[in-house]
């Protein structure tokens, strides 16, 4: 055989190969869209991170997509509506951050007894987080119905947003069991590696909000006209729907985790140990959240029109950002069941594979926003100053997707390891004692204006992400106990 045949051959050899692996890769995808119970403490890395973040990259998408249906629909009515949803959005970010915080405390200890092939702990376990996140939602209604409209007199909210436009912050705050329960029993499911009922769960909830958006909004035959408050009201009855469909998985489905038949009892061991996750996890999101309305409030300097550009950019970049989540849950999940199974070298493995697809993805994205950040911007406002200073959010802000999308893999892994308290003092140092000091100095000192503020957004990120990976290498997390 002459060198050139033998190339020839060998060429042969390798594209039938990534033929093959292209297959393989395939089923696993159609697989994890199956939802099949798997061990994932047991298959091969790659299978397992596939089979994980499939369903879990798809489910935050849909989380997201509700944030794009409302701002969609409520764009049409006015610069002020959307300034009104982004300030009632800022400080929902607290309300997320309170309930990530408490599934981050779910997934570490349901993933870990999943590990440990406990199921009966991890069911008593999950039972326990669904009564601390209903008591600590009321609270917060209560309160949130009761100062929603001081709370905007605080951020800076105009006379007009006061007068028309406050009742969306008022209905969101009061029907924030809504998003913590939502939040909370996925996290339940993730941990337990029943990702597609997740998915299953948001795909219900946003098929109605889609529907009922519009419906709410401008009005229709017998329902009224509501305007941005209608918004608020059909993602309330979007995400509710959907929770009823959480406990009818959790009586009668067929996960790991099942409710039906189990007796439950107050364990004040239990309870302890979620609080204690809980705090870590809340303090690293209140404060990386908290950032956001500080952000927010220096952007509100320069009128609605900012405001409503950068609430837009934002809408776009969480919304591109969930699939780097998706991963990021997945890598959690993984950590968690393999430190049970005692694993960790495997838990390791699984994070940094994680993190170079999650940054090859996040990567093509932000080339797609750089390029084409107007004609995103304009999907929600015509030629205006909202879409130019939109667009500027979006651009710069997608020079950091690499970074972001690393960072937040690296953060979760720690979660998922128990070890809540590592990212909160990153979290501490890049948001408050960098980002927002940062972004006052470009903004207002310097006179970048709203730029200033996504520079500094920019390059805190970077500096997280960096902070992070030198952390996760150094490798204490994986002698974490839960």
């Amino acid at each position: 055989m002459d060198c050139k045949t033998e190339e020839i051959v060998k060429n042969d050899i390798v594209n039938i190969e990534n033929k093959n692996l292209l297959a393989i890769y395939i089923k696993q995808i159609f697989e994890a869209l199956r939802g099949k119970e798997q061990d994932y403490t047991s298959l091969k890395v790659n299978k397992a991170i596939i089979l994980l973040s499939v369903p879990m990259v798809l489910e935050m998408l849909m989380e997201s997509l509700f944030a794009i249906v409302d701002i969609y629909f409520v764009s049409k009515i006015g610069e002020e509506a959307i300034a009104s949803v982004g300030l009632t959005e800022s400080v929902m970010t607290l309300i997320y951050a309170i309930g990530i915080g408490l599934a981050m405390a779910t997934t570490a200890i349901v993933s870990r007894r999943i590990g440990e092939k406990n199921i009966k702990e991890a069911t008593n376990s999950a039972y326990h987080s669904i009564i601390i996140a209903v008591i600590i939602s009321l609270v917060i209604s209560i309160f949130g119905i009761i100062i929603s409209k001081d709370i905007l007199i605080i951020m800076g909210a105009s006379e007009r947003i006061l007068n028309y436009h406050s009742g969306y912050m008022t209905i969101m705050l009061g029907g924030n069991v809504t998003i913590m329960l939502l939040f909370i029993i996925n996290a339940v499911f993730r941990s337990a590696g029943d990702a597609m009922i997740s998915l299953k769960v948001l795909w219900l909830a946003n098929i109605i909000n889609i529907i009922l958006d519009p419906l709410f909004i401008f009005g229709w035959g017998p329902i009224p006209k509501m305007g941005v408050e209608g918004a608020a009201v059909a993602t309330n009855i979007g995400r509710g729907v959907a929770i009823i469909y959480q406990f009818y998985n959790l009586v009668k489905g067929n996960g790991k985790i099942k409710f039906k038949g189990t007796r439950f009892h107050k364990d004040w061991g239990i309870i302890k140990n979620i609080l204690k996750l809980s705090l870590g996890g809340m303090s690293q999101n209140i404060i990386a959240t908290s950032s956001w309305i500080g952000l927010m409030r220096i952007v509100s300097l320069y009128g609605s029109v900012a405001l409503a550009g950068y609430t837009i950019s934002l809408r776009i970049l969480f919304f591109t950002l969930l699939p780097s989540l998706g991963f990021a849950n997945a890598a959690s999940t993984l950590v968690g069941q393999n430190l049970g199974a005692s694993k960790p070298e495997r838990a390791e493995r699984s994070v940094n594979i994680i993190a170079k697809v999650s940054a090859i993805t996040m990567g093509l994205i932000s080339l797609a926003l750089i390029i084409f950040a107007e004609t995103f911007i304009g999907l929600f406002v015509d030629g205006s100053e909202v879409l130019l200073v939109g667009a500027s959010s979006l651009r710069i802000l997608g020079y950091g997707f690499i970074f972001y999308a690393v960072g937040m893999v690296l953060i979760h892994a720690f979660n998922g390891a128990g070890d809540t308290f590592t990212p909160t003092y990153i979290n501490i140092f890049c948001y408050w004692l960098l980002e927002i000091p940062l972004a006052y100095i470009l903004a207002v000192i310097l006179n970048f204006r709203a730029d200033g503020v996504f520079y500094a957004i920019l390059i805190s990120e970077g500096i997280m992400t960096i902070t992070a990976y030198i952390i996760f290498r150094i490798g204490k997390w994986k002698k974490k106990i839960v």
